[in-house]
């Protein structure tokens, strides 16, 4: 059995887990070592089970965390070399596993791929795990746009947690000043809930089981209208699993991950 956790997403943190055959893959560390553990606990993922830590950026909110983490739990960091570089530094004696278009890393029971994003950071991705009993878990945040790359890793997937960062018409009256609104909004920013929508439509396929809404705006969206923009698309495409929106400061799952035998499942709403 696999199962997916989502401890905290949003802009002041966001960290997931991926457990199976009682060990568990870390995506993400955007809180602090003792919060993660807190959050661990409180979600019911036993903290020494993690085998690995993999990061999609070097984002405080994505991987503050992470090197004293590695260095506690004395597992691996798995990153794209250009995240990598920016975070050596301060990684002590951690050791990496680099990820990529050209490369991938095993990790127990994990098998650990990725592709570029558009985000403006170092060398940002998307990651995909998949197990060894056939489930596969996507994670894609801090997106800026669904480039073709990002697009196919996400097909076929047994679970999926995408980035629905903003409503598009509450960040233009939110206040921020334009070129904040353009940095968000921009190829380089975040994803807006219709585009979240429409991709989610796009990669969707029957033995899609569960969707999680992630890194939520806490000036420009709600969960009910993250909702109300995804719902509907994957109800047209025929979604039958479940959909769930992560929160910022309370831990989701543990979410059983399998695949969907039939139209049968009803969408969680």
């Amino acid at each position: 059995m696999t199962k997916l956790y989502v401890l905290g997403s949003g802009s002041r943190g966001n960290c997931c887990a991926v457990e199976t055959e009682g060990m568990a893959l870390l995506i993400d560390a955007g809180f602090s070592a003792r919060e993660v553990e807190r959050r661990a606990e409180a979600a019911g993922l036993a903290i020494d089970r993690i085998a690995g830590i993999a990061l999609t950026h070097e984002h405080g909110d994505h991987a503050c965390g992470a090197a004293r983490l590695a260095n506690r739990l004395s597992v691996p960091v798995i990153t794209a070399p250009g995240t990598w570089s920016r975070l050596a530094p301060m990684m002590g004696g951690a050791s990496h596993r680099p990820i990529g278009l050209c490369a991938q890393a095993e990790i127990g029971p994990f098998m650990v791929h990725a592709c570029p994003t558009s985000h403006d950071a170092a060398e940002p991705v998307a990651i995909v795990v998949r197990t060894g009993n056939g489930t596969s878990v996507g994670v894609a945040y801090d997106l800026g746009r669904p480039t073709a790359a990002v697009r196919f890793l996400l097909q076929n997937l047994s679970a999926i947690v995408l980035e629905a960062n903003h409503d598009e018409v509450q960040l233009r009256t939110s206040g921020y000043p334009p070129v904040v609104q353009q940095r968000i909004a921009g190829s380089g920013g975040h994803l807006s809930n219709r585009a979240a929508a429409a991709l989610l439509a796009e990669v969707h396929h029957p033995g899609l089981s569960v969707v999680v809404l992630a890194h939520l705006s806490r000036l420009c969206n709600t969960a009910a209208d993250a909702r109300a923009a995804v719902a509907p698309a994957l109800r047209r495409a025929g979604f039958g699993g479940e959909l769930h929106v992560a929160e910022q400061d309370e831990p989701l799952g543990p979410i059983e991950v399998c695949a969907v035998l039939g139209p049968q499942l009803e969408l969680a709403l």
